[in-house]
């Protein structure tokens, strides 16, 4: 992945810097090849990944069980997989960000 997604099958994979523990869940940028993400919840009994998953089916508008954590679960590094999303999207999340 040479940029924070690629299209893969019908969705997207997205490589997430996740950081827990921050005063509002938001994208905050582009750290080298992640999308960096701060979320509320504290990196406990999984709340961080469960509401970064909450928080990326709301802005992009697709269902919870269509965000899936494919690796990095333990890890700030994530790559997760979109269902039925598009780059589009992700680019319109994303607008306020440099890309």
């Amino acid at each position: 992945m040479d940029s924070f997604y690629s299209i893969q099958d019908s969705g997207v994979l997205l490589r997430i810097k996740a950081v827990p523990n921050s005063s509002k869940n938001e994208v905050f940028g582009i750290i080298g090849n992640a999308l960096k993400i701060k979320i509320k919840a504290p990196a406990v009994e999984n709340k961080a990944n469960d509401e970064l998953v909450r928080f990326l089916a709301k802005l992009l508008k697709v269902p919870k069980s269509s965000v899936i954590i494919k690796s990095g679960d333990t890890s700030k590094l994530k790559t997760l997989y979109i269902s039925d999303c598009t780059i589009d999207k992700i680019k319109d999340v994303c607008a306020n960000i440099v890309i």
